[in-house]
């Protein structure tokens, strides 16, 4: 292995927060090599190209992954194109996907057993902070293999967390994502309520945030929403469904009562009813306010 392959970092992944964490590498001077099905995805990072996850396998020895799920994580490690058929024993993957705590850690296993290391690495901030390389990441794995990446990390998180064994990492990541989830579909519909109740939104947050009901959507999300700016390029609301399922079969499997996962659940399945699905979670407030009677809780037409 040479010392470029040593210092090359592998991406695979390179949609809304891949290609932006990606940047930030190519950026600070790293060299990186990715593959992403999106034509263009590669050259928009500055990342030099591959033609599946193997042939990044064959060029890094450290193989970060930013995918959305398992059921996507799991062909693209383990299928016969996939990280696992041409990574040497001594490599890293990085999983810094949304992924179901189970998945990983057999994952983690099949990697071990040919000498390859596996951490989860689950991330928070949105696509501002990849932007700014400000993330926090949540690892669960070997950290020693934690520390040697210091440099991986260094230029797209602010905060890194080593939460424990295979798996803690992307379990952290999913309780964090269910509060993501539940804050944001309740300042939804309390800013619609408001707006239909004739109040002033911007000194509502102001109350709000000041007070017992404040969160990181009140504080962070709707100073931009109530004027009009959505915070386009972040989380889907598919997404985030995806990601709220993805608590309620953990807290399952814990023997924890998830009695407040059916109000998130509500709402953001009516946005994708509505056709939001596809667009950044913050729409949730559109898709509560059309069923309000049309509100908005902007004055302009369309942020």
């Amino acid at each position: 292995m040479t010392g470029t392959q040593e210092r090359t970092v592998g991406f695979v992944g390179l949609g809304n927060m891949g290609g932006r964490m990606a940047r930030r590498l190519v950026d600070a001077g790293i060299e990186v090599v990715g593959f992403d099905p999106r034509p263009g995805a590669v050259q928009e990072c500055g990342a030099r190209p591959a033609q599946n996850p193997a042939d990044v396998a064959r060029q890094a020895r450290v193989l970060l992954m930013s995918l959305p799920d398992s059921h996507v994580v799991e062909p693209v490690v383990r299928g016969p194109d996939g990280l696992l058929a041409a990574a040497e024993a001594g490599s890293t993957i990085v999983d810094l996907s949304t992924a179901a705590p189970a998945s990983t850690t057999a994952l983690h296993a099949e990697a071990a057993a040919v000498g390859v290391r596996y951490l989860d690495a689950g991330i928070s901030g949105g696509a501002a902070a990849a932007e700014k390389g400000t993330l926090t990441i949540m690892t669960g794995g070997d950290a020693g293999a934690l520390e040697e990446l210091a440099w991986v990390f260094e230029p797209i998180a602010a905060h890194v967390h080593h939460m424990g064994a295979s798996g803690a990492g992307h379990t952290a990541k999913l309780l964090n994502n269910f509060l993501n989830g539940v804050t944001l579909a309740a300042t939804a519909e309390v800013m619609v309520a408001g707006k239909k109740a004739g109040l002033d939104l911007v000194q509502l947050l102001e109350v709000i945030n000041s007070s017992s009901g404040v969160s990181f959507a009140s504080l962070n999300r709707f100073p931009h929403i109530v004027r009009g700016d959505y915070l386009e390029g972040g989380l889907t609301g598919r997404l985030m469904t995806k990601d709220i399922a993805l608590y309620v079969e953990l807290a399952g499997r814990l023997g924890v009562p998830a009695l407040n996962a059916s109000g998130p659940l509500a709402s953001f399945g009516l946005a994708e009813n509505l056709g939001y699905g596809d667009q950044i979670s913050n729409r949730v407030v559109d898709a509560i306010g059309d069923v309000a009677g049309g509100v908005r809780v902007h004055d302009t037409t369309e942020g």
